[in-house]
């Protein structure tokens, strides 16, 4: 019979008498003997977005970073919608700053221009003689009409700097960097040109729509009882079209100032490239922008409702009549009730402004992230200024995917 006792488990002492033995039920070694240590293997690098091993048991990974406004990898609905109004506490200076002070330039010229030039259109009209009535009232009509597309010119151009600025103020504040409101101006006036142009397009194509079917209704109507029907409903199912097609057309060209500004593409290009990107993507683009401007609508009519309702009350108490002329001295609450209100109709259209042009902006960051790993050049790029202490000499990283995608135009309607 064999002697079991003598057993002892492989790499034993039977097999080296130097090594120390152990038990093979539990594999505990005597106290005062010690195991001979094999060189650890090397920790693999870490990967972008993540740290390396921690000295702590148990971690071995940790989430992609967050150096500013966003982590660095693909956003999620939530954080989408969060970013946009979070992009005002972050550097309110150079966002809501611009914004308001864009808002309230664009509010004192127009009622500058319009109202001046309509005062003395007016005047003008009333001490016309009846020879030269005719020619007076349209003259006048002309100069109010010049004056207000002055004022829808420069309206233009001002929400066009201030995507502008967002977009700078999005992508810088993704890298965890603040820039100054001047800082932020330099940058967004050098591409201002195709921002405007960009705008006038898009202006100039729902106003040609707008006009076609308007004219379209209009003649039919005009044709006597026999068409009257079919113009309205062309007018019905032509709105309706209308409707479809602006959300359609602004969903997939939504991302076209993000792309002019961080991308220094030209129009076409950036309406090419929003195309694009927006491919598989459209519900989710339309839903997260729509829902930050209805917040934004909801938001401004629960605070200027209660303050129209005061300068209604405010208007009939102090002029009951409409025949008798007001005093000069009930004028200052008169206005005084129009400044809150207009104050009101600034602030919040400046709030919207940059909460809708921050919403763009982030998508167009996501969708990049998604198609074209932006989320691995920013990773890259917050390493290497991190290394370096400066980020001076790094190459943008927002232009670092761009120009190959934009040299492959498949799938695109526009190609």
């Amino acid at each position: 019979m064999t002697d079991n006792s003598s057993w002892q488990a492989p790499g034993s002492a039977g097999d080296d008498p130097g090594r120390p033995s152990f038990s093979p039920l539990d594999g505990s070694r005597p106290a005062d003997h010690a195991a001979p240590q094999s060189a650890p293997a090397p920790a693999p690098a870490p990967m972008p977005g993540m740290q390396g091993p921690s000295s702590g048991p148990g971690t071995a990974w940790t989430p992609p970073p967050k150096p500013g406004l966003v982590p660095l990898r693909p956003l999620g609905f939530g954080t989408l919608l969060g970013s946009s109004f979070q992009v005002l506490r972050r550097n309110p200076k150079a966002s809501f700053g611009s914004a308001l002070l864009i808002q309230a330039l664009v509010v004192l010229v127009t009622i500058l221009v319009v109202g001046v030039v309509t005062f003395f259109a007016v005047s003008r009209m009333t001490s016309a003689t009846p020879e030269e009535e005719g020619a007076v009232v349209a003259g006048g009509i002309a100069a109010i009409i010049l004056s207000g597309l002055v004022a829808v010119v420069l309206s233009f151009a001002a929400t066009a700097l201030l995507q502008g600025i967002i977009v700078l103020e999005v992508a810088r504040g993704t890298l965890g960097e603040k820039l100054t409101l001047g800082a932020l101006w330099r940058r967004a006036w050098r591409r201002l040109g195709p921002l405007i142009l960009w705008t006038l397009l898009y202006a100039t194509a729902v106003v040609v729509a707008v006009g076609v079917v308007g004219v379209a209704v209009a003649l039919l109507i005009l044709q006597g009882d026999a068409l009257i029907a079919v113009g309205i409903i062309l007018g019905v199912l032509g709105s309706l079209g209308l409707v479809v097609l602006f959300f359609w057309l602004f969903t997939k060209l939504s991302l076209v100032p993000s792309i002019i500004v961080l991308e220094r593409a030209r129009v076409f290009t950036a309406m090419r490239r929003s195309w694009r990107l927006t491919n598989g993507y459209f519900w989710r683009t339309l839903g997260v922008q729509l829902l930050v401007s209805v917040i934004m609508q909801v938001a401004t009519q629960i605070v200027a409702t209660p303050i129209t309702l005061i300068f209604g009350v405010g208007s009939s108490l102090l002029f009951p009549t409409e025949v008798a002329e007001p005093e000069a001295a009930d004028l200052g609450p008169y206005l005084a009730l129009n400044g809150v209100l207009l104050l009101v109709t600034v602030v919040f259209g400046a709030i919207a402004a940059v909460a809708q042009s921050a919403c763009a902006a982030l998508v167009y960051i996501d969708l990049r992230m998604r198609k074209e790993g932006l989320d691995l050049a920013l990773v890259r790029f917050v390493e290497h200024r991190a290394a370096r202490g400066a980020a001076a000499d790094l190459d943008d990283p927002y232009g670092s995917t761009a120009q190959a995608a934009a040299e492959n135009p498949s799938g695109s309607p526009w190609a």
